[in-house]
């Protein structure tokens, strides 16, 4: 096949490129080959699919991104069970009835109430007392690439029955005559055996998972859902389980692995071991979620951050999320892990907090005092240095453009300070060299940078020291405290201001 894709390559004809695709499709599923074929001849409806049976989320959500192809986007959304993407694509396709149709059915009240402001007396009515239902497709385990092929050999049967005819040359003789003369006693000396007694059932695996763990994910493993949740809320103040209700799904379905025998018996349940090997005893479950991913998926949410495109920013916040989500589910070996997966959370929470002032932002395109605050409020997130000079170029820029001419120097100051590239110090000299001569600002902001603050996670407003605040058990973001008792806003999971006794992730914790 790969002779043939290099065939293809120097002939570069369509044609050819679709036989290239089907007969890699027919021989064993080689999905690289198949890709390209597809990719090569813009057949993006198939190359949908194609990401979506081998898993490759990732892929499929760059091609709903194709503005050409609003059916294409809407399939993709459907494929991805991305509610609001879609109720997006039918608005922009101007169908705002189905629009609104499909926020209200699936929950999104706020974005179903300006559609319904938009239609005026246009708005569908929906059927009374039917319980809506959700059907979202199940997430894949793993990113399968190429199907494996198997070896086809010739089996025992086939081979005696190459030779069943064939028969060995004896010489005749005097046939039996050395069997005679054996004789048996009457009575043989043989022993009474017992009757077969049947071994008593042992106990289920993920029992015994259940009583030897502590831990939340494994806990999840074994099946023991109620247990793990109560250990959540215990240890993280965790309440809002509607959002993990997948991932313990995953957790449980990756411990386990079913053996099918014939067809008249059941098939044959075995539990999925982590680091099994025939020499140690019962080991904990294998666990579907593990550090390293969550760390690809920080640098993959530093990269989209990086691009600050809008639609980058929201790629980058729902990875951002999706790591929030992951780690209480985590399991960790040492304590110098542990130790990082605390330090990731802390990251996290800045880059959630941070990217969801900036989102806010730009749709409060109305209110320029709202949007220099935001914009001020998102340079004192706890950024990577790159991100940190984006947003005070930003702010720098906002406030400039505002006539908060003091501000404006302020962050033209600290941004100097931060080694930035060429092109954001020479911005930077200007403003000061402009903003020295009137450091007045046009405005009042509800910021004091001088007045060390740290940022309410739901109202987007400052707390400076000394003012009362409460915090998130479990991603430790502060909130006001008219907050206390809500699901945090950053996390979505623990309840504000609950009591927790902190994060365990790790056998080493319990020791």
């Amino acid at each position: 096949m790969s002779v043939a894709a290099a065939s293809a390559t120097k002939i570069n004809e369509k044609d050819y490129w679709y036989r290239l695709g089907v007969e890699a499709l027919r021989r064993g599923g080689n999905s690289g080959i198949v890709e390209f074929a597809y990719q090569q001849t813009r057949n993006f409806e198939r190359l949908s699919f194609l990401c979506l049976i081998t898993g490759n989320l990732e892929k499929l959500s760059k091609l709903m991104k194709l503005k050409k192809d609003v059916m294409g986007q809407f399939h993709n959304a459907l494929y991805l069970g991305d509610v609001k993407e879609r109720v997006k694509i039918l608005e922009n396709a101007g169908h705002l009835p189905l629009a609104y149709i499909t926020a209200s059915v699936h929950g999104l009240k706020d974005i179903a109430e300006r559609l319904s402001i938009e239609l005026g007396d246009d708005v569908p009515s929906l059927p009374q007392g039917k319980t809506h239902s959700l059907l979202m497709p199940p997430t894949p385990v793993v990113c399968g690439g190429d199907w494996p092929l198997l070896r086809v050999m010739k089996v025992i049967f086939e081979g005696g029955l190459e030779s069943a005819n064939e028969e060995d040359d004896v010489e005749e003789g005097d046939w039996g005559s050395g069997w005679e003369g054996l004789e048996l006693p009457l009575q043989l000396d043989t022993p009474k055996v017992s009757a077969f007694m049947t071994p008593s059932q042992g106990m289920a695996v993920s029992l015994i998972w259940s009583q030897e763990s502590l831990l939340a994910a494994e806990k999840a493993a074994a099946g023991s859902f109620d247990t793990a949740m109560r250990l959540l809320n215990r240890q993280l103040g965790i309440n809002n389980f509607a959002t993990l209700k997948s991932m313990l799904l995953d957790l449980f379905s990756a411990s386990q692995s079913y053996l099918p025998a014939f067809s008249s018996s059941p098939v044959v349940p075995l539990a999925v071991e982590r680091g099994w090997s025939e020499s140690s005893s019962r080991g904990p479950p294998a666990l579907v979620y593990e550090l390293s991913q969550q760390e690809e998926k920080l640098k993959s949410g530093y990269k989209a951050t990086t691009s600050g495109k809008d639609e980058n920013l929201t790629e980058a916040l729902r990875l951002f999320l999706s790591i929030l989500h992951t780690i209480p589910l985590l399991v960790v070996e040492s304590r110098s892990e542990v130790e990082e997966v605390k330090e990731l959370v802390t990251i996290v929470k800045e880059y959630v907090l941070g990217l969801k002032m900036e989102l806010t932002r730009r749709e409060t395109r109305d209110d320029q005092v709202r949007q220099q605050e935001l914009a001020s409020y998102f340079t004192h997130c706890k950024l990577q240095p790159p991100h940190l000079r984006l947003a005070l170029f930003g702010a720098m820029g906002v406030c400039y453009r505002a006539r908060n001419l003091a501000t404006a120097y302020n962050f033209a100051k600290r941004l100097l300070e931060t080694n930035p590239t060429e092109s954001q110090a020479k911005t930077a000299r200007q403003i000061v060299q402009a903003a020295g001569r009137n450091m007045t600002d046009a405005t009042e902001l509800n910021y004091d940078f001088r007045n060390p603050f740290v940022i309410c996670g739901s109202t987007y407003v400052p707390i400076y020291r000394g003012q009362k605040d409460v915090s998130c058990p479990y991603c430790t973001a502060p909130f006001v405290p008219s907050q206390e008792g809500n699901i945090c806003a950053i996390c979505d999971l623990a309840v504000i201001g609950a009591e927790a006794s902190g994060l365990l992730c790790s056998p080493s914790q319990v020791r």
